[in-house]
């Protein structure tokens, strides 16, 4: 990193990573909205918890397969367009649902979210990567992965109070007021957002009179003949299931496995999300002064799924519960940066959009299957297998990450041979 850096350079970089930073609260404060308000729902729909839990898995469905695409349009038209019609989608899904009188609704609101939901990884870190110096990169997917996780802390925090002092629907249309307020801020301040992508569309479309030289399916799909892409997609899918099953069912099963309270249990959830959340702080740092980053995601990760497993001994006291889930989420959150510059790495050139796109599809696709399986094993009335499955596939998480790392570094090797 250079000694001193221009002023107006910092400023530019602080301004993007502001905003894509807001958009990225946004889209992972979606993510807990039904499920925040769940409690109301079921009784206004006289709703199964299955058909509850459909509606999640029906978001995050339409999401990875709307990620899939969506890099390739990022790359064709450029991020900040996508990232416009993303947070437009997600105010009108939290409208939608607020006047929801039918579960088909429901499911209609659960659609457009999830179709707003799906252009937000490849179109946020694609700005990160071409709007914001290479010298400050690692702190920019720190900063990037804290807020999705303060959007997973709002959700439940904002939303419940609301609906407990009112009734759901304003919660919903509340929720909406997130979305559109920060597709303002993007609008107004839309010059820190624009790409070359961006603008080569506009010549394009000029020079073809309206229509774009090339069409988005031709944008260049063959980046997916390649190997490391895929075990992209899968290092995202495996760590996905892990983190669902922290999300939707560590609760109830640290009740049943310790017998301990709503309360207790409660905490040992919130320490996982605020020590990662530190944890991602620090990764910020450690990432940005290396180059190996499967090393660290190998390393992070292995202790969490290591501690995952203590939990699911059962054999721990309960006051020394919250800890370990603090040790699970601080090695989570240290891997993060890393496994966004990961990706950066193994990204071949002018392709960072559809590779974000595709790879991290694999998350929304492990989002949408993780909470199905979680949920049979404690219909099964086995707790501790909840934690056996997050610390196994926290350890595939490192097989598949020293692939993709394994693969880059040969590539480097071959190009400088």
């Amino acid at each position: 990193m250079s000694a001193s850096l221009p002023a107006s350079s910092i400023r530019q970089d602080a301004n993007v990573i502001g905003l894509v930073a807001a958009a990225h609260t946004t889209s992972h404060f979606f993510h807990l909205l039904l499920p925040s308000l769940f409690p109301w729902l079921k009784d206004a729909f006289n709703a199964s918890y299955v058909e509850l839990g459909l509606l999640v898995t029906v978001f995050f469905i339409v999401s990875s397969v709307v990620q899939f695409f969506a890099g390739f349009v990022v790359d064709r038209f450029g991020a900040r367009i996508v990232l416009y019609v993303g947070l437009a989608l997600l105010g009108l899904s939290a409208l939608v649902l607020a006047s929801a009188h039918h579960y088909a609704v429901l499911m209609a609101g659960a659609v457009l979210a999830g179709l707003g939901n799906g252009v937000f990884h490849p179109a946020d870190l694609t700005l990160l990567n071409k709007r914001v110096s290479v010298e400050r990169l690692g702190h920019a997917f720190s900063t990037h992965s804290i807020a999705g996780t303060l959007g997973w802390a709002l959700a439940p925090a904002l939303l419940v109070p609301i609906a407990l002092a009112t009734d759901w629907r304003v919660a919903f249309a509340c929720a909406a007021v997130l979305p559109l307020g920060v597709l303002a801020l993007l609008l107004v301040f839309r010059d820190h957002l624009q790409t070359q992508a961006e603008s080569d569309a506009v010549a394009s479309a000029k020079a073809s009179g309206g229509m774009g030289a090339k069409s988005v399916a031709g944008a260049g799909a063959g980046f997916m003949r390649e190997r490391g892409v895929w075990l992209c997609f899968g290092f995202f899918f495996v760590i996905a299931v892990a983190i669902s099953g922290v999300k939707t069912f560590s609760i109830p099963a640290l009740r049943e496995l310790f017998g301990m309270s709503l309360a207790t249990a409660t905490t040992g959830f919130t320490a996982y999300m605020l020590a990662s959340a530190a944890g991602t702080v620090l990764g910020g740092f450690i990432a940005s002064g290396r180059s190996r980053h499967e090393r660290t995601i190998a390393v992070t990760l292995g202790v969490s799924g290591a501690f995952s497993l203590v939990i699911a001994s059962g054999l721990a006291a309960l006051w020394m519960v919250p800890l370990l889930m603090a040790v699970v989420g601080f090695g989570a959150g240290l891997s993060a940066p890393s496994r966004d510059l990961l990706i950066r790495a193994a990204a071949p050139k002018n392709a960072t959009g559809r590779v974000y796109g595709v790879v991290y599809s694999g998350l929304d696709v492990g989002f949408a299957l993780g909470p199905l399986s979680f949920g049979f094993l404690m219909d099964l009335g086995s707790p501790a297998s909840v934690f056996v499955v997050i610390g196994i596939f926290q350890m595939l998480a490192v097989v598949t990450a020293l692939g993709v790392g394994g693969r880059t570094a040969a590539s480097a090797e071959r190009a400088t041979a």
